[in-house]
């Protein structure tokens, strides 16, 4: 007898090329597309089109091989507006308005059908907990987003630069160091030297967190020479930015200072007002350094109302604790501790990370106020913190910061054993430091 015709279906015989060719990429066998219902063997028959799969058969196939029902049937995907939503959050989200992006982000994922549709929206809701300073939040969005598109981290850029820096938050220095290495080789096989210059910076930073100095110069020495004919300022910031934070580490304030005002110049002529805070924020760093704190105040006072309305509480928490430590350095006692205590009121959900670094950047500024009692509280708060995350390179500094206020206090035995966790320490993360 023959078939009737199909309502729900162009043809048999193009339904079941789609499903073998979404089957095929997905790389499954009928066998393991199987389910309750829906045997291999009738899995064969659609796709040599023997058999009409009804709609709900199709959705559920439609939803293991992360493709939709229309698109199974129809070959093509039914508009409805989950798109224009995608569109709208992702502009939002560029505009700092976090709540509407959030709202929209969350729509397009509740109209989602398949693991595909779902991972823009994961993804999107991902960068936003990132923004908003929630690091584990964000790797699980993320991470699932990769899992539905089923591809490489290093085909999404946006996603594995805010992948890899979550992991750099979390003190998970090796992942962050794995995703950007992939970035780098990626773009170095596709020949897309922004991309490569965007990733060695990024993996340049991962390294110097690592402590493997000698490798982060090698890298940003390849990424200068990459960048030297890039028009895209921002480029050219990310390379200045990262040599200063390069001599920075190595202890040449002078090379350091000159990099850093070079990304300042070129940002100043930008519209990027995160960025332009953030190299505010680093120029002020070395300038106390230098000893110049009058000098880094201002940059900081000129910084802030960027990064006010544009960063994250940590990244906030981070800048004022730049002012916090040049207001101490220049005997405005009440104003460092109390800004001080307005920094520690940032950290209450922050990355321990974060947070014992934070802690330990308080911990210094008190000891120049004069408060021991209040800055060993402070050192011993972020050791706490810094060593559920070790080994870790901002120990060593914490237990050598507090092992010298001991000393000077007379605690001479206590302070032996902080220096001896501090060289413990330093030669536990040299052994973690990847070659």
């Amino acid at each position: 007898m023959p078939r009737q015709k199909s309502t729900h279906v162009d043809d048999p015989k193009a339904v079941g090329a789609r499903l073998k060719a979404a089957r095929e990429q997905s790389g499954l066998s009928q066998r393991q597309l199987a389910f309750p219902g829906c045997s291999p063997a009738y899995i064969s028959r659609i796709e040599a089109g023997d058999r009409i799969p009804s709609l709900q058969l199709l959705r559920e196939l439609g939803r293991r091989l992360g493709v939709s029902e229309d698109y199974l049937a129809t070959g093509s995907q039914r508009r409805d507006g989950r798109e224009d939503t995608l569109v709208e959050a992702e502009l939002a989200l560029r505009l700092d308005e976090l709540e509407l992006a959030e709202r929209l982000y969350t729509e397009a994922l509740d109209r989602a059908t398949t693991e595909r549709e779902r991972a823009p929206a994961l993804a999107g809701l991902g960068q936003l907990a990132f923004r908003r300073g929630e690091p584990r939040e964000a790797v699980a969005q993320i991470e699932e987003a990769l899992r539905g598109y089923r591809a490489d981290v290093s085909e999404h850029p946006a996603l594995a630069e805010t992948l890899g820096r979550t992991y750099a938050m979390l003190g998970e220095t090796q992942a962050s160091i794995s995703v950007f290495d992939r970035c780098v080789a990626a773009a170095e096989k596709n020949g897309d030297p922004v991309q490569i210059v965007r990733f060695a910076v990024l993996l340049g930073y991962a390294l110097m967190d690592a402590g493997n100095f000698r490798r982060a110069e090698e890298l940003l020495g390849r990424a200068l020479e990459v960048g030297r004919d890039l028009r895209d300022p921002i480029v050219r910031v990310h390379l200045y930015w990262s040599q200063s934070k390069l001599h920075g580490e190595q202890n040449d304030i002078e090379a350091a200072t000159r990099y850093a005002r070079k990304a300042l110049e070129v940002l100043e002529l930008t519209e990027d007002s995160y960025r332009t805070a953030r190299a505010h924020q680093l120029l002020a760093h070395l300038e106390l350094d230098r000893g110049r704190a009058e000098e880094a105040l201002t940059l900081l006072e000129e910084g802030w109302p960027l990064l006010a309305s544009s960063g994250s509480p940590i990244d906030r928490a981070q800048f004022r604790i730049e002012e916090a430590r040049a207001l101490a350095k220049l005997g405005r006692e009440e104003e460092a501790a109390g800004l001080a205590m307005e920094i520690s009121g940032l950290l209450a959900d922050a990355d321990p990370n974060d947070t014992g670094r934070i802690y330990g950047l308080l911990g210094e500024i008190f000891a120049d106020l004069g408060d021991r009692e209040r800055a060993r509280e402070l050192y011993e708060l972020a050791i706490d913190f810094l060593e559920r995350v070790h080994p870790n390179r901002y120990l060593i500094e914490v237990y050598a910061q507090l092992a010298d206020l001991l000393e000077n206090e007379g605690h001479k035995q206590e302070a032996y054993a902080y220096m001896k966790k501090a060289v413990g320490m330093q030669q536990a993360v040299a052994a973690k430091s990847p070659a």
